[in-house]
């Protein structure tokens, strides 16, 4: 066999330029061949064989609902319950009137089913409590309801207040309310981003994280022949979220995931960095071949013979495959590592021989008796390690396989062929000094005396660190692969921690009449945390709670009806309400006249008849309220009107 090897290099280097031709002949027809048919399908879903049961399962389920593996959810964020339900609704009318970009677009637990009915859903003590806290509050929802204006607002604390002067509600109750919308007013007046929600107020506590969440599931048209399938309806709900002003106008945020999303942010990972990591790695190639030749002519006769063999081994894999997948494209970066291998390896070859005697002819075809075995074995196990993966069902890695396989015959062909060709007519220089590091030389001699005692302690080390296999774990969750800061996988990884969110779900299709027998047994397995179906969606105690919510509604529904009023230009009513927060306060200032008697106390005078001071300490306090007894007529200041703006009343 080494005879025969030498016979093929020794007919390559006579007839060097006709193998050139022949090589560059072939290469341009690859090279257009691949630019006309090259092609990858970014659809990981045929990334597995359709064969495997479960993977049928998957299909079926893939076919009865595809929106769900071809989502992109946008999570829709903001500071109260009110903004962000306002906010998802915004953009999901935006995306349902784009029929190109989305086949649906929809709130999640959103539309008007949920809104008529979901109270139903709520246990019947915590309907019990919030329908009660709605009655007690029917008298003053009515005011805002019947007058929805500023002028409704300080009626309802003039109502109130007057319930603390009466004793039906204690004043500490307004400390909760008055503090929310002292907030709200006072972010207002530092001109910052201010919010009030109803719905926290009413709740007596502060919105929880999924309370402030909203998500709207679109399902994009994806063209998987690109790069990136849902990149026109990424750029499309990012474009529709900035047009409806949800920052500006809701204060809301949105944030993008779903697995249409993740494997975008993947793919455009790549793209971006290709362009950056082949020219490093075209560079690290490089240094190596020049570290090991020592020669430009020989470097560029292996660069050149690595380039020919990827375009003819890429044209062969389009003619094998038809269409590349995300993994099988990987056979390139393959293809350049060992078809530079066996490149260096010849050329190294070469090199010794060239220095022994001074014949190029002679020691090319010298170098091919050396290596050519040496070579053809590495390049069949390098192929059956490369065809090995072609049983598997996991056909992707079939192809990767199938394609690098072949790739490895292309490159030890060039090697043995192209490469002395190009040798031969590079002409490079004879090798004076022997080759090698000197630097190591101590080092061989010192592995060559002790060999047997380095193989030993080897086998030693490794005994050794056998026990910690028992320790060794294995991840087999499919986001680690993934960057956890991507803006997709951060968001999904916030998601999972919502009970209310399935991440890891598993997803099971059954007939009609056999989901109650087919949950029973799930729920009795310790490795399944809940069922959901679609009898879930029937509320188990909806009696009850109809009920409680037709004795609500028959109690609230008066309070509510009646006409509106129009806005009143007089300031009579904040007069009122003023009056009754100072009177809820303290005691009425006493006269200090001591011929009015004691316990006279001090009315307020009204505001026609109230003289201003002449003179205001700061821009932003009151004018002070000045009293009148009742018996004397002497005026009294009154000082708990006065407050400066730092101050709350």
């Amino acid at each position: 066999m080494s005879s025969l090897i030498a016979q093929i290099v020794e007919l390559c280097v006579r007839r060097a330029w006709v193998v050139i031709l022949a090589a560059a002949l072939l290469g341009c027809g690859c090279a257009v061949y691949a630019a006309r048919h090259f092609a990858i399908s970014s659809d990981i879903r045929k990334l597995l064989s359709p064969d495997l049961p479960w993977r049928q399962r998957e299909l079926a389920y893939q076919a009865a609902f595809p929106q769900q593996n071809e989502s992109i959810l946008a999570v829709v964020e903001g500071p109260a319950p009110e903004l962000a339900s306002a906010a998802a609704a915004a953009l999901s009318d935006r995306l349902s009137q784009q029929p190109t970009l989305f086949h649906s677009a929809e709130v999640a637990g959103g539309g008007d089913f949920f809104e008529r009915n979901k109270l139903l859903y709520l246990p019947t003590d915590e309907l019990s409590q919030l329908t009660q806290r709605l009655v007690t509050a029917a008298p003053l929802l009515g005011i805002v309801a019947r007058d929805p204006s500023l002028r409704g607002i300080a009626q309802l604390l003039s109502a109130v207040l007057q319930g603390v002067e009466i004793g039906r509600l204690p004043l500490g109750s307004l400390a909760r309310p008055l503090n929310m919308a002292a907030d709200t007013l006072d972010a207002v007046l530092a001109d910052r981003p201010a919010s009030f929600s109803w719905q926290v107020l009413l709740n007596g506590a502060p919105a929880k994280p999924e309370e402030l969440r909203r998500i709207v599931e679109t399902w994009p048209v994806l063209d998987y022949s690109a790069l990136e399938p849902g990149a026109a309806a990424t750029a499309a709900i990012r474009a529709a979220a900035e047009n409806a002003a949800l920052a500006s106008a809701f204060q809301a945020k949105v944030r993008l995931t779903g697995p249409i999303a993740i494997s975008d942010e993947e793919f455009a990972t790549l793209r971006d960095g290709a362009l950056r990591n082949g020219m490093i790695t075209a560079a690290i190639v490089l240094m190596i071949l020049w570290l090991a030749l020592r020669s430009l002519r020989i470097v560029a006769a292996v660069a050149i013979t690595v380039g020919v063999g990827l375009v003819v081994a890429s044209a062969l894999g389009l003619v094998l495959v038809g269409m590349l997948n995300p993994l099988s494209v990987a056979f390139a970066v393959l293809f350049v590592g060992l078809g530079a291998d066996f490149a260096i390896q010849f050329s190294v070859r070469y090199r010794v021989e060239r220095h022994e005697r001074d014949d190029l002819h002679g020691s090319l075809v010298d170098a091919a008796k050396w290596v050519g075995v040496p070579l053809t074995l590495a390049a069949a196990a390098a192929a059956a390690g490369f065809l090995s993966f072609l049983p598997t069902s996991y056909s992707g890695l079939a192809q990767l396989g199938l394609i690098s396989g072949c790739g490895m015959a292309v490159a030890y062909a060039a090697s043995m062929t192209l490469l002395p060709a190009l040798l031969r007519a590079f002409q490079p220089p004879p090798e004076p000094k022997p080759l090698g590091f000197t630097a190591l030389a101590r080092a061989d001699h010192f592995l060559q005396r002790h060999r047997i005692a380095v193989v030993v302690t080897t086998l030693l080390a490794a005994l050794a660190g056998l026990p910690a296999l028992v320790h060794l774990q294995f991840d087999f969750n499919p986001l680690s692969l993934r960057s956890p800061n991507s803006e997709a996988v951060a968001t999904l990884l916030m998601l999972s921690k919502d009970p209310t969110f399935d991440v890891n779900a598993a997803q099971l299709l059954v007939p009609p009449g056999d989901v109650a027998a087919v949950s029973k047994q799930l729920t009795a397995l310790p490795q399944v945390a809940s069922v959901r179906s679609l009898e879930s969606f029937i509320p188990a105690e909806q009696d009850e709670n109809l009920r409680a919510i037709r004795a609500a509604a028959s109690a609230i529904d008066p309070r509510l009806a009646g006409p509106r009023t129009s806005c009143l230009r007089s300031s009579s009513t904040w007069r009122r309400c003023a009056a009754r927060f100072r009177r809820s306060r303290s005691p009425a200032p006493r006269c200090p006249q001591t011929w009015c008697g004691p316990g006279r106390r001090l009315t307020v005078a009204p505001a026609w008849k109230r003289r201003p001071r002449a003179t205001r300490t700061t821009a932003r306090r009151c004018a002070g309220l000045r009293s009148r007894c009742s018996r004397c007529s002497r005026q009294q200041p009154d000082r708990r009107s006065r407050f400066t703006s730092g101050q709350r009343r």
